[in-house]
């Protein structure tokens, strides 16, 4: 079945979450330490790449659609880094400053084109921080197609309960990135986007794939999501539905870099969905999206381009 875009240009998404900073330090390793059995890393470059939520907008907005983007960030040099990239990325983001708060940063050190080690820097935001941020995406919601909350535990979606809610009774689809082992924060979503590791925490290890699938069919009824997208790495990704489950295997590619791959995945799903796209079409081009991805250093977008480009020449 071959696949084609929609015309994404009129698709408005709201994003809240946890945003971070993705910084890299990148060098040439040439010698082991004398202090002790480590890699001397000579740090000879430096990027800083939105991280988290803020990169779920970015990949929205790389698929050419309207992106609002809402959360919390520090009185810092990372919140006002986050802030620039988003503005310069065309998304319109409004984070919260929590003078208390140190945005969440996660410091990757390159060498040879391999991570060595990450070190991440957060705190959790403060309570007053987040009924504002509440008030706003009330209003926000509105104008609004489909709902990304993206949720790394880090604090930004203490109110998820509300905010579904919220968005619910507007009539606005939710879709919902997981983190944790309790889902029932997301009962009611319209799709929850978990990996292999995510899902068994919540629903323990499966024999195989019959047994896979009375699993997380039975977590969707237990909480009456509309949708279970399981993303499955090497195996590709399966939607449960009440119509069935629908498999789709991964395609061949060669992996850098895995980090940030859900996040295009739950972006090309809600762009396309909001384009018009049914579920399944929407999965279809969300793995290519996401073998894209792959193929880049750190995290990183899919381009529309690019998915038009994989589409046109890729085999299906």
């Amino acid at each position: 079945m071959s696949l084609t875009l929609p015309d994404t240009r009129a698709a408005r998404i709201l994003v809240a979450g946890d945003v971070m900073l993705d910084r890299y330090w990148f060098g040439d390793v040439q010698r082991i330490s004398p202090e002790a059995p480590v890699p001397v890393v000579k740090v000879d470059r430096v990027e800083e790449r939105p991280g988290g939520a803020a990169n779920v907008a970015r990949n929205c907005a790389a698929l050419g659609a309207q992106v609002s983007l809402l959360s919390v960030v520090g009185a810092d040099d990372a919140g006002r880094t986050l802030r620039a990239q988003m503005q310069g990325a065309g998304i319109a983001a409004s984070l919260h400053e929590d003078a208390q708060l140190d945005t969440t940063i996660k410091l990757r050190v390159i060498g040879r084109q391999q991570q060595l080690l990450r070190i991440d820097f957060e705190s959790a935001p403060a309570r007053e921080v987040l009924c504002a941020k509440l008030d706003e995406f009330a209003r926000r919601v509105k104008d609004a197609d489909i709902v990304i909350l993206s949720d790394y535990g880090k604090g930004a979606l203490a109110d998820i309960r509300d905010m579904m809610d919220i968005a619910r009774a507007a009539g606005k689809p939710v879709l919902v990135d997981p983190k944790g082992d309790d889902y029932t924060r997301y009962a009611g979503a319209t799709l929850l986007k978990p990996n292999r590791s995510e899902l068994r925490e919540v629903v323990g290890s499966w024999a195989d794939d019959d047994d896979l699938a009375r699993r997380a069919s039975a977590l969707r009824e237990q909480l009456d999501l509309g949708a279970l997208l399981l993303t499955r790495s090497d195996a590709g990704m399966s939607l449960y539905a009440a119509e069935g489950v629908v498999h789709e295997r991964a395609l061949a590619r060669e992996v850098y870099d895995v980090s940030g791959a859900g996040d295009t995945v739950i972006a090309t799903m809600a762009v396309m969905m909001a384009s018009g796209c049914s579920q399944v079409d929407a999965m279809r081009l969300a793995n290519r999206a996401a073998g894209i991805v792959v193929g880049k250093l750190g995290t990183a977008v899919c381009a529309l381009h690019e998915l038009d480009a994989d589409l046109r020449h890729g085999a299906a």
